[in-house]
């Protein structure tokens, strides 16, 4: 599968970037997992991207996607340079357009983790290699790429399936509501009524409940973020009683199948979110899915840059 990659046809302008899951078929996100899992059965030096170069831009701070890109593109045999926005000069006033035609100029793609969405689109708009998406406060479709990952290693296909996310419609839950119309499964979003996105009859596969309980019966897939995310730290008291009964514990799970894959995109907020002790779980695959954020981003790099 691997030698494929090697031959397939480069992307066109208006569809190379992955600034939204849905920029991607559903193909392509099932030869992006099938790539993912073969790449990781095959160990750590792939020269695939060997003379590739990644640039990182970021307006907020990381862990798991920075390390994940700089050591899958040294895995792969590229190259990645991490910059802030403070070290460009960008965070001097130079236009975003003017950024974006310049880096891309050099490098061979860009990774970019904004604090608005519409950054992404000016950066996608005026560059000429691939801009993915690393975070923004609209989606963050690469976290969603480990988490299906995550899934099939372990159950196999998700279409069909039951999944529950608990908590405020977030970036990563709204990263959620695309994947389900695209791989064509049942979304439950279990919160408060108050956090009930404006347009969410638009969204295909998705029902909103304010009842935890009856949002995990049953389901294959339960998920979860913090209460408050980066940017909603002024609202951090209100947040932490709205979200009181929408933790997830061993019990909530227990009203799940007995076979549920418990997630969490990390990092966690023990005590709210979550019970103190929910990520020893047996039926917790937290720390399998943050590892599968190197092998996912491998399969995404792989199928941009080749």
């Amino acid at each position: 599968m691997i030698d494929y990659l090697y031959s397939r046809a480069p992307f066109n302008n208006m569809n190379k970037h992955f600034l939204d899951l849905n920029n991607f078929s559903k193909d392509d996100i099932d030869r992006i997992l099938s790539n993912s899992l073969e790449i990781k059965s095959k160990g750590k030096s792939l020269k695939i991207l060997e003379g590739k170069f990644l640039s990182l831009v970021f307006e907020k701070s990381s862990t798991r996607t920075r390390v994940s890109f700089e050591v899958g593109m040294a895995q792969l045999g590229g190259r990645a340079s991490f910059l802030s926005v403070n070290d460009l000069q960008m965070g001097r006033g130079e236009p975003i357009e003017d950024t974006s035609k310049v880096l891309s100029s050099m490098v061979d793609g860009i990774v970019l983790r904004t604090l608005e969405h519409k950054t992404q689109i000016k950066f996608a708009e005026n560059s000429s290699v691939p801009i993915i998406n690393g975070l923004s406060d609209r989606s963050h479709p690469c976290q969603l790429l480990a988490d299906l990952l995550t899934f099939r290693e372990e159950k196999g296909s998700i279409e069909g399936k039951k999944v529950t996310w608990c908590g405020d419609f977030n970036n990563v839950c709204f990263s959620y509501a695309q994947a389900a119309e695209l791989l064509n499964f049942e979304l439950i979003i279990a919160c408060p009524k108050e956090f009930y996105p404006e347009d969410m009859k638009n969204y295909k596969n998705v029902s909103f409940t304010q009842s935890i309980s009856k949002a995990v019966e049953a389901s294959d897939l339960v998920s979860t973020d913090v209460w408050v995310s980066m940017g909603d730290e002024r609202e951090a008291d209100e947040r932490q009683k709205l979200f009181s009964d929408y933790q997830v514990n061993q019990e909530i799970l227990d009203q799940a199948k007995s076979d549920v894959v418990f997630l969490h995109c990390l990092p966690a907020m023990r005590g709210q979110e979550i019970s103190h002790n929910l990520l020893e779980d047996p039926r917790s695959y937290v720390w399998k899915q943050a590892e599968n954020r190197l092998h996912a981003q491998k399969g995404l790099l792989i199928e941009l840059l080749n």
